[in-house]
């Protein structure tokens, strides 16, 4: 049988996701191993969020990576790869959640907020942040500042968690994040904003003090 042809190593680099995608199906493995070196990373970063009193995540990012070449094969539609990537990533946190026979706590979903509560981002928190290279003072004020919303995240009950990591850091949208999450979409909007208030309570005080200096 005539092999199928496949994009010279220099040429893959240029491809969309979709494209490399479909360089990889097609058995091209140095495109297999140049999209996992660009999905690795945002994969770790989201499991690190996910389940931040974890000390394995690289493992589990690991096992993602190998739920991805496995089920790649089987994938339609090329340009679905990233919420593929998102259930897949989504169904492994759900199973280590069930592995250790954890229940998300029972939400009080009256007493809905305001609309600027439920429209407010986390990434407005980070507007004073400038696009030009830092100063070596201004990079520990932003590795503290990151630091100060990890640890607002980590402490975020989980149901909450999940859903501000889903919107804030995977960007899905509301009704992905609530066929993923299997509740309503009232729901994913209502933990959402309160996961914004209380993330935003979290780094008050900081943003506080540091506006003094």
């Amino acid at each position: 049988m005539t092999p199928l042809p496949t994009t010279p190593l220099p040429q893959l680099a240029t491809l969309s996701t979709a494209e490399l995608v479909a360089e990889a199906q097609s058995g091209n493995r140095k495109a297999l191993e140049l999209l996992i070196k660009q999905i690795q990373k945002p994969i770790f970063v989201t499991l690190s969020q996910l389940l931040p009193e974890r000390n394995d995540v690289l493992d589990l990012t690991q096992e993602v990576l190998v739920r991805v070449c496995r089920a790649l094969p089987n994938l339609r539609n090329v340009n679905t790869f990233k919420p593929w990537l998102n259930r897949i990533i989504t169904h492994l946190f759900y199973d280590e959640l069930r592995k250790k026979q954890r229940r998300p706590q029972p939400l009080a979903l009256d007493a809905p907020l305001g609309h600027s509560a439920e429209d407010a981002s986390v990434a407005t928190l980070l507007d004073r942040i400038p696009d030009t290279q830092p100063a070596p003072a201004e990079k520990a004020q932003l590795a503290e500042l990151d630091e100060q919303i990890r640890q607002g995240i980590a402490a975020l009950p989980e149901p909450f968690r999940t859903t501000l990591v889903l919107r804030e850091f995977q960007h899905l949208n509301y009704e992905d994040i609530a066929s993923l999450t299997q509740t309503s979409l009232g729901t994913v909007k209502s933990r959402l904003a309160r996961a914004r208030q209380r993330l935003q309570e979290h780094l008050a005080p900081y943003l506080r003090h540091e506006k003094d200096y």
